[in-house]
């Protein structure tokens, strides 16, 4: 397969530092670096042309504004939404700007290659909301199971639909983040920041139960469990989880329940909207779950849909009968 974007040939085969790296190690979270490496690899399969093709080693320092222009536009050519662009071209941007740190590249050809234009796109939110009855026939199928397993599931899914945390939230939590009395959890979201969520009496219940069974050794407040039953442990703490692992145990018990499929991110929406149906304000639910701006949290408020809905419902669609 041949580039889809000319480049100029590398000019200095010494180069040691690579931005790439540079910029994925900067990055505060797994997830974070886990995200962004696979934009990244997209871009560089779009610049070389090769199927299994990754930014590593790639000369992100000789990109010029017809190059970069060139790969936003075949981005956009990729049937992708417009927010799954943008972030393509945010880390395109990041590693733009390592290059111009390490002294790769000129701070006049760094701001020219990294003027690229936002895509604007309005699309309706995606996602569905979570019933209580799905959420309800979940933890049924965790308590059928009788396991450590079922136990922790049950404590997870209850601090997923009560907090609207993250899946990579939650699963980085340790034991030492969870406050019993205070029925909080202290979470560190992206950018390194942390805030304080709160659980329902019932998640606070789901949780004992669970740490009943896990104990009180240190590590990941969910960890993966063995065949065996046992938790995982690594250098003599409970290992932690990643945020697809608390995904897959979703849609397994969602599964087992034969109750319809529904995402991590599909709870965080439910609770947002619960909050602001219930009457929270804008600004205490932004809090909660840790979005930089109240303009993010607004677009998972469902009052308006419901207003327009309303609205409709007053009118009446005339009798079919034929003039005179």
């Amino acid at each position: 397969m041949s580039s889809i974007v000319e480049l100029p040939r590398q000019r200095d085969a010494a180069v040691h530092a690579d931005p790439y790296t540079t910029y994925l190690d900067a990055l505060d979270s797994a997830e974070s670096r886990r995200s962004m490496k696979g934009c990244l690899d997209r871009i560089a399969r779009l610049m070389t042309g090769e199927d299994d093709g990754t930014g590593a080693g790639q000369p992100w320092h000789l990109l010029r504004y017809e190059h970069t222009t060139r790969i936003r536009t075949i981005l956009c050519e990729q049937g992708w939404s417009a927010a799954y662009v943008n972030k393509h071209l945010v880390a395109l941007r990041r590693v733009l700007k390592e290059a111009w740190r390490l002294g790769l590249t000129s701070a006049e050809d760094y701001q020219r290659a990294a003027d690229l234009a936002t895509v604007e796109q309005h699309r309706l939110p995606h996602g569905q909301h979570v019933p209580g009855e799905v959420l309800g026939a979940a933890l049924a199928a965790c308590d059928a199971d009788e396991s450590p397993a079922g136990r922790r599931d049950a404590a997870l899914l209850a601090a997923l639909y009560s907090t609207g945390c993250r899946r990579a939230e939650l699963a980085a939590l340790a034991v030492g983040d969870y406050d019993g009395a205070a029925r909080s959890f202290r979470v560190t979201g992206k950018r390194n920041k942390q805030r304080m969520v709160y659980l329902t009496s019932q998640a606070v219940a789901r949780l004992e139960a669970w740490l009943a069974v896990r104990g009180k050794a240190p590590g990941a407040l969910f960890g993966p469990i063995n065949k065996a039953g046992r938790l995982r442990l690594r250098d003599g703490a409970v290992a932690a989880m990643s945020g697809q692992a608390v995904a897959d145990i979703l849609t397994r018990r969602l599964t087992q329940a034969q109750a319809p499929s529904r995402s991590p991110h599909d709870f965080r929406r439910t609770f947002i909207g619960e909050l602001l149906d219930a009457g929270v304000d804008l600004a205490t639910a932004q809090g909660l779950v840790g979005h930089a701006s109240p303009a993010t949290t607004a677009r998972y408020d469902r009052r308006p849909e419901r207003q327009r809905r309303a609205a409709v419902d007053r009118l009446t669609l005339p009798e079919a009968k034929p003039l005179r």
